[in-house]
Formats: C-alpha cells, structure tokens, sequence
C-alpha cells in the first residue's frame, strides 16, 4: 500500500513507518547471524572464522546494492512527492535497468577476482579454502540480492515499509530451517550456509520484483511512460554514486581492519566474526531507519514543507535513541551470552575476544545513531558532498587508528578505533545538518 509522507503529525508517520523497516533489517541481518550460528554450532570456530571472514568481502557487493536502493529510492520519493506519477514509473524502471548492469560486472568480477582478494587480506591457509568456497556460491546471487534491495528501495519512495518486512520475515525463517537442514542433515558445512542463503533471497527477489511491476500498473498517468531515461538516471546516480563509494569504502576499510585482525589467529578471528555481527546487527537496523528518515525528507522536500524535515529528524533521533537502550544494556551486560551462542566453548580466547569487542562499542551506539539520523536527511535532501566528508573522515580516521593501535595494544587497539571515528563523524553530520537549507523557513512549508 502505498503511502502519503507529506500529511499528518510528523512523528506519527515517521515511527509508523520506520518500524517495519527496522523489523525488516533485523530479518535480513538473520540471514548473515543464522549462517555463523549454525556452523559455529555445528561445524566449528575455523568455520565461523571462513563465513565471518568471507562476510567482509561480501560488505563489498552489498554496498553496490546499498547505493542502487537508496539512489532510486530518493529520486522516486521527490518523484512521489510532486505527484509526477509518469515519471516516477519511468524512474523505477530505469533503476531496475541500470542495477542489472551493474550486477552482471560485479558478478564478472567477483567470479574472477574473490580468490585474490582473499588472499591480499591474508587469510591463514587453514579458512581460506572454505572462504573461497563460501564466497563463489554467494557470487552468483548476486542478481537476487541486487534487485530485491533496489525494489525494497521502491516500495519505501511509495510509502509502503509493510511489504519489505514479510519478505523478509519469511525468507529469513525460512533461511534458518534450511541452514540447519544443510549443514547438520546433509553434513554440507559452509557450502550448506551459503546455498540456503541463495535460494532463500532468490525467492524473497521474485516475489519483491513481481509485486513492485504489480504496484506500478496499478498507477494510472496519462502520458506514455518511458521505460528507461538517461537524465533520470543521472539524477539517481548524482545520490546512488556517493552512497556505494560510502558503503564501498567503509567495506574496504572493514577488509583492511580484517587483515589486521587475521594476524592474530582463528580465535581472534571466530571472536570478531561473531561480535562484529552483533554490532553490524546495530549498526545496519540504525542506517535502515536513517534510510526512512530520507524517504521522509525527500517527499516532503518535494512538496516544498520543510518544517517537516526538521520535525522528521528530531522524531527520527528521538526514535533510534529509544531502541539504543535495551540494545546497548543487553550488549554491553550479557554480551558474553550472545557470542556463546555461536560457539561451544565459553571461555576460550574466543569468546573473551567477542565480548571485549562489544564492551567497548556498545556505549557509543547513542553517538553514531545521531550520525545516522542527521546523515538521512543529508541523503534525503541531496547533499551528498556533506554527507560524504562526513562518513569518509569517520572511515578513515577508524582505520588509521586500528592500524595504529594494533601494534602497542594489539586487538584492543583496533576495536577501540570504531568509537573515535564514531565521534568525529558524528560531529561533522550534525554541522552539515544544521547549516542545510531545509532550515530556512518556506510559506508552503509551514503546512502540516
């Protein structure tokens, strides 16, 4: 059902439709937590540290696909916005078009080029088979992940985050039966985890796809629609380029901290597997509810009502602080519990290394969660220069710092580079926000 963001009490909509969105995110990061319990579980710490390994490189592909979602979904929300239906339709197919361009080369070079990148981050021999093994089956889904994030994107420009979220609810369900069902019925190990994923977002992608070509032709314009238009394609690009160099670059820089880690042993390895996706777990359900706020932002941009945005992102902040709570007390007080579960040894250098990692991060989830929120409406308001300088000084003062750090204090050293890049960042994303022109009084704007 498509969905108005324009009218009515601000934090009302706002929180009514983030909270699917949030739900969805916590369903699709089941798939990547599902894959290290069940062969932490069931096959055993190498195994965890070839999936939490493999999973970095991954972060490469999904940042592609992060940027072709909220490119278009920018662009078709101020389409939405403005009521420009006819081109909001040809703006939808020209980013389904684009996206699957842009699959296939990644495809191309992740079929080739994987097996390298393992080897550069320095993998120790003793994972490495099975990450590669991981890694070609996970490439060739490539196309489900790419055009289910893109029309995920779509059904959030139109208002709806309801759809995203029994997609997902389902494949991820469904995604845990049949990891458990490959890996410990039919003993296939990592190549179970990663054919269970496969099949499950090749399903959740059809579905996502055929539902959004329904949605549309239930539209009605009165002009021919053109099915792909290179001036709406560079208007996706101008929002979708700097979000993959964003996402790609934070990628990167997760595979240079990676390699720092892979110095230290499977143990250190399987430990950071196994927080690091807790934390990711945090990390992508805030950057999905920023996504919203942008969704927000550029439909009320579009219909020129910029006290809106102001009153979106303070509702938005007041949202992602509230869900801080239980998460960062429930990490940073049981978060031994919660790496246990992906593994059977609970006092191994594992374990001690999984918690020590949540400790320190968990307190500074309040600071990139404003980050993020003020990063929503820098998206949703097309000043992606600011949001840019902002994420990229984030990034690479955090690997500096591990770098850095990891000589005179080791992994310790590296897990505390997060929250110092964290603030920076933080800091800057908030300047930006508050010298944006959605500030500015407008008379439209001053419309509920």
């Amino acid at each position: 059902m498509n969905r108005d963001l324009t009218e009515g009490e601000p934090q009302k909509v706002l929180w009514q439709f983030c909270m699917p969105l949030f739900g969805s995110i916590i369903f699709q990061q089941l798939y990547n937590i599902a894959d290290s319990f069940v062969v932490g579980k069931f096959v055993g710490e190498k195994a965890l540290a070839a999936v939490g390994n493999s999973y970095e490189v991954t972060l490469i592909f999904i940042a592609f696909a992060f940027g072709c979602n909220i490119g278009g979904s920018v662009v078709v929300s101020r389409l939405f916005g403005t009521r420009a239906y006819g081109e909001m339709k040809t703006a939808v197919y020209t980013s389904l078009i684009a996206t699957g361009a842009l699959c296939a080369v990644l495809m191309m070079a992740g079929i080739f080029g994987s097996g390298w990148l393992l080897e550069l981050i320095r993998t120790p021999p003793e994972v490495l088979a099975d990450s590669r093994l991981y890694l070609d089956i996970y490439v060739w889904g490539l196309p489900f992940l790419f055009l289910y994030n893109v029309s995920t994107g779509i059904f959030s420009a139109l208002g709806d985050s309801k759809t995203p979220f029994y997609f997902l609810a389902a494949s991820s369900l469904a995604n845990i039966g049949m990891d458990v069902l490959f890996v410990k019925g039919f003993q296939m190990e990592v190549a179970g985890v990663a054919w269970a994923t496969f099949l499950c977002q090749g399903v959740s992608c059809l579905l996502a796809v055929g539902v959004v070509l329904h949605r549309l032709a239930g539209i009605h314009v009165e002009e021919k629609v053109k099915i792909f238009s290179w001036r709406l394609l560079g208007r996706i690009a101008v929002i979708a380029v700097p979000s993959i160099l964003q996402q790609s670059f934070i990628s990167i820089g997760n595979i240079i901290i990676q390699g720092a880690i892979n110095g230290f042993g499977p143990s250190v390895m399987a430990g950071y597997s196994a927080a690091v996706k807790l934390n990711n777990l945090v990390i992508t359900s805030l950057t999905t509810l920023g996504n919203g706020i942008s969704n927000f932002t550029a439909q009320n941009i579009g219909a020129n009502k910029m006290p809106r945005v102001r009153q979106g992102f303070r509702a938005g902040l007041k949202l992602v602080w509230i869900l801080c709570v239980p998460i960062v007390l429930l990490y940073f007080l049981a978060g031994r519990y919660l790496v246990y579960l992906f593994m059977e040894d609970i006092t191994g250098e594992a374990i001690e290394t999984g918690v020590l990692f949540l400790r320190i991060l968990s307190p500074f989830y309040f600071l990139i969660a404003v980050k993020l929120a003020a990063d929503g409406v820098l998206r949703g308001a097309g000043l992606m220069g600011r949001f840019m300088v902002a994420t990229f000084t984030d990034l690479i003062l955090r690997v500096v710092l591990a770098l850095v750090l990891s000589v005179p204090f080791q992994s310790v050293g590296i897990w505390c580079a997060w929250p110092a890049g964290w603030v920076i960042g933080m800091i800057l994303s908030i300047v930006f926000y508050c010298r944006g022109p959605f500030q500015a009084e407008s008379s439209a704007g001053a419309q509920n």
